[in-house]
């Protein structure tokens, strides 16, 4: 509780709710919102898996649309164009109408800790009556217009995991303004149990997402570093940008407004070919460096999923490669 509390404070939000880990957040937040079997869900197809396996937990069909170069995340022309095509409003309520399924929500996520335009995603969201969720899972003290993300959308999910900016081992969070959402969040998230001295009594089916207390407490002590955290990765990535640039390579930086985490350190190579051999000559000397993420639509799982044009993903795919970042 006293995380929970906490964590609503930094974040700036009313209500924060913490579970094992970042990815069942999301399958909570398309449970909360009303994301059911055969619905669509638009989301990005650059992204970590956990984005589009929350999605088919819930029994949604993922849709990809394309993302920005300058921000790697969801691009909103793209989402408006896919719409603009394909949707249609009928009873307040939003219809791919070439494949009669709902487009019930929107799942933008924010790169490495860098701010997608989220302002103009959930200008559209709300136009065509889908729910916004946002991704925030690697943006734990970013924010854009002094606005922490993960708080733009009706919920937000920030990730706790082993490698992020701050850690409970394993853990995530839901953050939200609604306070009926943050109660179902928690009453389903422990089991759906309704609270008695001694009864064992549950109302609807239930999941055991709930982080622990030991968790929570670890998340306590990292809350109380962040500030430090944060501080070490922006100077770390001034340096980087200093020596790279140097060197006539592209580094990720952020934008105006914008106020990263630097969670990932990215570079951006010329291609696919210069990109591999900075790979292996990395790596054989010692120093991790790792590609971004195959892109979801290239998956056996997802390749048949509907998608736009993919061509800012594509490129990224071919070219992005992610630095040493420890606060160390």
């Amino acid at each position: 509780d006293e995380f929970e509390i906490k964590l609503a404070e930094y974040i700036g939000v009313k209500r924060a709710v913490v579970c094992v880990n970042g990815t069942n957040a999301i399958h909570l937040c398309l449970k909360l919102l009303g994301v059911e079997s055969n619905d669509e869900v638009i989301t990005q197809p650059l992204t970590f898996i956990a984005t589009t396996n929350a999605i088919t937990y819930a029994n949604a069909i993922p849709v990809f649309v394309d993302v920005d170069l300058d921000t790697m995340g969801l691009s909103p022309k793209s989402l408006q164009s896919f719409l603009d095509a394909n949707a249609e409003i009928k009873n307040n309520m939003c219809y791919n109408k070439n494949t009669g399924r709902r487009i019930k929500a929107c799942l933008p996520m924010h790169t490495f800790g860098h701010a997608c335009r989220i302002e103009k995603i959930k200008e559209i969201s709300d136009n065509y009556h889908i729910e916004l969720i946002e991704d925030a899972a690697e943006a734990m003290g970013s924010h854009y217009k002094s606005k922490h993300l993960g708080s733009y959308g009706k919920l937000g999910v920030i990730s706790f995991n082993g490698n992020k900016i701050m850690t409970t081992g394993g853990g995530g969070v839901i953050v939200t303004d609604y306070e009926e959402l943050a109660k179902k969040a928690k009453h389903i998230s422990t089991q759906s149990k309704v609270h008695h001295a001694w009864e064992y009594n549950h109302d609807q089916i239930g999941y055991n997402y709930r982080m622990p207390n030991l968790n929570a407490a670890l998340g306590l002590a990292q809350l109380e570093q962040l500030n430090t955290f944060l501080e070490k990765k922006r100077d770390l990535a001034k340096e980087y940008q200093k020596f790279f640039n140097k060197q006539g390579i592209q580094t990720f930086e952020e934008r105006e407004s914008e106020q990263s985490n630097y969670w990932l350190n990215t570079i951006i190579l010329n291609s696919l070919e210069e990109r591999k051999i900075f790979l292996e000559e990395t790596n054989r000397a010692g120093v991790m460096t790792r590609p971004i993420w195959q892109l979801m639509t290239k998956m056996p799982m997802f390749q048949d999923c509907p998608k736009t044009s993919l061509k800012n993903a594509e490129f990224l795919e071919e070219r992005v490669i992610n630095i040493p970042s420890s606060v160390k």
